[in-house]
C-alpha cells in the first residue's frame, strides 16, 4: 500500500471525455488525430478487438476508432477463434445504434456498413463486452465533443446505504479478517504488528492465537508496510490444524547486502486436537523472498477450490520498479521491471504453490532452489502452472505484471479478484486469470507509465510482449480503475481490495465487489466503494443467484430495497471493459449480537471516540476486508495512518435498517 502523494465512474465516460482523463495527468491525443478512411478491417477474439486495417490500428488491442460525422464507413471483421461474436456500436445512453448477427465460424468474415453520427461513442462484441470493447471518437464536428463533456458526472456513483457495526477493537492495524473451515464460530483477525487474535461467540479473546512480532523485522515509526500481512488456513485444518502466515522478517541468508529485509511465508500447526491457540514452535518455512525496499510488500495468500496456495507478491518496492534490486527487463523505455521479469526472482506477481507436496522436479525448498522429496520439501509447483515448460522462468508464477496487490480474494466459483495499488494516477483492481500479464511497468491500470514521468504518461507503449517474451502476450486491463483525482477534488491513493458479496444479509450489495481506499489523499480517512460485474462475468464466476425478472447488476437497489437508500447505479453493468464504481454511503451501526466484546457497546466508536461514519463518509483510514463463514463482510479499520497507536477496529456490513436506533 505505497501511499502516493463526488461518483457513476464507467469506461465510456472517461472514453467521451478527454476532459475526464486530463484530470489525471491524461490527455487524449485522438481528437488530435485525422478520422480513419472510410474501410475498417478488425479481427475478433474473446481476448479483444484486433486492429487489422488501416495501418494506423494495426495491430492495436481495442483500438480507437476516429470517426468523421456524416462519413458512410465499411467494417469488415473476422473470427479470429471461432467463439461467437457480433459487433455493436452504442450512444451515450447504451442504446445500441448498431447491430449484426453473431457469427461463431473462425475464419469466417462480416461486414457491416453505416454512417457515423455524432452520438456514437462505443463500439463492442455483445457476447463479450468486458474484453471486446473499444471507443469512438467523432472528429470533424463542432459540438459532438464539448456536449459529451457536459454531460459527464464525477467518476464515482453514489451507491447505496449501509451501517457498519462494532465487531471489535484495541488493535495497532487490523489487515484481514480469516476463518477456517472448521465447526467452531470463530473469525481470525490478524494485525499487522505480529498477532492474530480468535474473535468468537464471547468476543474477543483475551490472548492471542500467534504472536510473532519477535520474529518480525523492526517496523517503522509512524507508518510502515512491513509486518504480518497474510493468513490462510489449510483446506483440512479441521482435521491436521495447518495454516500458513507471510510476514517481514530481518534479512535472512542468502538475502543480498543493502536489502531491506525477506518476505517469509511459513506454515505452523495449532498445539492441540481442539486447535484452541497455534504452536508458536511448530514454524516450518516454505518461501523466502529478498525484498530490496521496505514497501510494496503485498501480502495476500489464499487456498484455491484446488486445494493450492495462492501467494501474492510486490515488485520489491521504492517507486518506478527501479532502482537496486529491480531487473531490467524487456521493455527499454523504462527503467527497471520485476513486474514484467518471470526468470531473475519472484516479484510483482502472484505465484501458485502446492504446500502439500509435488513431484521431485518441481519440489523446493525455502530458499527456491531444488530439495530432496520428503518432509522437508517446501513446496511443490502444480504441473499446471504456466511457465512449468518455460526453460529458465520460475514455474511458481501464475500471474505477474502486478505492482503492489493489497486484497486477494478467490469467488465461490474461483475467480481472482486482486487489487493493485497504482503509483502516480490510477488504483486498478483486476481478474486474475492463469498466465496473465497485467501490465506493470509499461503500463498503470489501463494506461501507459513512463518511469522518466510518472505523471505525465506517454501517449504510446506496448500493448502486448515481443514474440520474444513468453511467446508474446497481451498486457491485460483491469476490470476496474480510478484516478487519484477528479474535477480537482481526490478520489483515493491506495486501492485496499474486498470480497465479491456472496452472502444474504445485506440486500443492496448482492453481486456487487465490495472494495475500498485507504485514504482520500493520504492525510484523510478511507472510503468504501461498491463496482457492479455485468451478469455474465457473475454467472461465469461467482455464486450468485437472483430470482427472475430482478437483476441487482443491471438495476442496483432504490430507496425502499433491503439496505439502499437511492443509488444511481452508475450505468449498470460493464461498459467498454471496466466496472461501474460507486461510493457506498455509511451509517455507524448499534452494537452487534456477538456480546462480550469491548467493541460492542452499542455507540459504534473505536478506542479513539470517534464514530466509525459521519455525514454518510468513513471516519477511518481502511486498511482491509474480511469474510466470515455466511459471506457477509468486515471492513478493518484504524484512526490514524501510524501502526505505532491501538487504535484498530473492526467493523461488519449490515444492512441500513439495522443501524437505525
Amino acid at each position: 500500500m505505497t501511499r502516493n502523494d463526488d461518483h457513476a465512474f464507467s469506461r465510456r465516460r472517461l472514453l467521451r471525455s478527454s476532459a475526464v482523463l486530463s484530470l489525471a495527468g491524461v490527455a487524449s491525443t485522438a481528437l488530435a488525430q485525422e478520422a480513419l478512411p472510410s474501410e475498417l478491417e478488425l479481427g475478433g477474439r474473446i481476448s479483444s478487438w484486433v486492429g487489422q486495417a488501416p495501418d494506423a490500428i494495426a495491430d492495436e488491442r481495442n483500438p480507437t476508432l476516429r470517426l468523421e460525422t456524416g462519413q458512410e464507413y465499411t467494417l469488415t471483421w473476422e473470427n479470429l477463434d471461432g467463439a461467437g461474436h457480433n459487433f455493436v456500436i452504442v450512444d451515450g445512453n447504451d442504446e445500441r445504434l448498431v447491430e449484426t448477427e453473431i457469427m461463431a465460424s473462425s475464419g469466417e468474415t462480416q461486414t457491416v456498413e453505416f454512417t457515423a453520427e455524432e452520438e456514437m461513442v462505443e463500439y463492442f462484441c455483445g457476447p463479450h463486452r468486458s474484453s471486446m470493447t473499444g471507443a469512438i471518437e467523432l472528429v470533424g464536428s463542432d459540438d459532438g465533443g464539448d456536449e459529451a463533456d457536459t454531460d459527464d458526472g464525477p467518476p464515482i456513483g453514489e451507491g447505496p446505504t449501509v451501517g457498519l457495526e462494532p465487531v471489535a477493537d484495541g488493535f495497532a492495524n487490523p489487515i484481514t479478517l480469516e476463518t477456517a473451515d472448521e465447526d467452531a464460530d470463530r473469525r481470525f483477525v490478524v494485525d499487522q504488528t505480529g498477532t492474530i487474535t480468535v474473535h468468537g461467540e464471547d468476543g474477543l479473546e483475551s490472548e492471542p492465537f500467534l504472536d510473532v512480532s519477535d520474529r518480525l523485522v523492526d517496523l517503522r515509526e509512524g507508518f510502515d508496510e512491513r509486518g504480518l500481512l497474510g493468513l490462510a488456513f489449510h483446506p483440512d485444518f479441521a482435521e491436521n490444524g495447518r495454516f500458513f502466515v507471510r510476514y517481514s522478517a530481518p534479512p535472512r541468508e542468502g538475502t543480498p547486502e543493502g536489502y531491506d529485509h525477506t518476505f517469509v511465508l511459513s506454515e505452523f500447526r495449532t498445539d492441540g486436537d481442539d486447535h484452541a491457540s497455534a504452536d508458536p514452535d511448530s514454524e516450518r518455512t516454505i518461501l523466502e523472498i529478498p525484498e530490496p525496499q521496505f514497501n510494496h510488500n503485498a501480502g495476500p495468500i489464499a487456498f484455491g477450490p484446488e486445494d493450492y496456495l495462492y501467494v501474492a507478491t510486490g515488485d520489491g518496492g521504492g517507486a518506478n520498479d527501479s532502482d537496486e534490486g529491480h531487473v531490467e527487463d524487456w521493455y527499454d523505455e523504462n527503467e527497471g521491471g520485476n513486474g514484467q521479469d518471470t526468470e531473475a526472482n519472484l516479484l510483482g506477481g502472484i505465484l501458485r504453490l502446492d504446500v502439500d507436496g509435488g513431484t521431485s522436479e518441481t519440489s523446493r525448498d525455502g530458499g527456491g532452489d531444488a530439495a530432496d522429496e520428503g518432509e522437508d520439501a517446501g513446496y511443490g509447483v502444480p504441473d499446471d502452472n504456466p511457465l512449468v515448460d518455460a526453460a529458465g522462468h520460475r514455474d511458481e508464477y501464475y500471474a505477474w505484471g502486478l505492482r503492489n496487490p493489497w486484497g486477494m480474494t478467490l469467488t465461490g466459483e474461483g475467480a481472482i479478484l486482486a487489487a493493485d495499488v497504482g503509483q502516480a494516477l490510477f488504483e486498478e483492481v483486476n481478474h486474475v486469470e492463469r498466465g496473465g500479464n497485467y501490465g506493470w511497468n509499461v503500463r498503470e491500470g489501463a494506461h501507459c507509465f513512463s518511469t522518466e514521468s510518472p505523471t505525465e504518461p506517454p501517449a504510446e507503449c506496448p500493448q502486448e510482449t515481443p514474440e520474444s517474451v513468453r511467446g508474446g502476450e497481451p498486457l491485460l486491463d483491469p476490470v476496474l480503475e480510478y484516478p487519484h483525482e477528479a474535477d480537482g477534488e481526490p478520489v483515493g491513493v491506495s486501492v485496499i481490495g474486498g470480497y465479491l458479496y456472496e452472502g444474504e444479509a445485506v440486500d443492496a450489495l448482492a453481486g456487487t465487489y465490495v472494495f475500498g481506499d485507504w485514504s482520500r489523499d493520504g492525510q484523510s480517512p478511507g472510503r468504501l466503494f461498491v463496482a457492479r460485474p455485468p451478469a455474465e462475468w457473475l454467472e461465469e464466476n461467482a455464486a450468485v443467484e437472483t430470482e427472475e425478472g430482478d437483476d441487482p447488476f443491471i438495476d442496483p437497489p432504490g430507496e425502499g430495497d433491503d439496505g439502499g437508500a437511492e443509488g444511481d447505479g452508475g450505468d449498470g453493468g460493464s461498459e467498454n471493459g471496466l466496472w461501474p464504481i460507486e461510493e457506498l454511503e455509511v451509517e455507524t451501526a448499534g452494537g452487534g449480537d456477538d456480546g462480550g466484546d469491548k467493541a460492542d457497546d452499542g455507540d459504534g466508536e473505536g478506542d479513539d471516540g470517534e464514530p466509525v461514519a459521519s455525514d454518510g463518509a468513513m471516519n477511518r483510514f481502511v486498511y482491509g476486508f474480511g469474510r466470515d463463514d455466511a459471506g457477509e463482510l468486515y471492513v478493518l479499520t484504524s484512526a490514524t495512518p501510524s501502526i505505532e497507536e491501538d487504535d484498530g477496529a473492526v467493523y461488519r456490513i449490515v444492512p441500513q435498517q439495522r443501524s437505525e436506533h
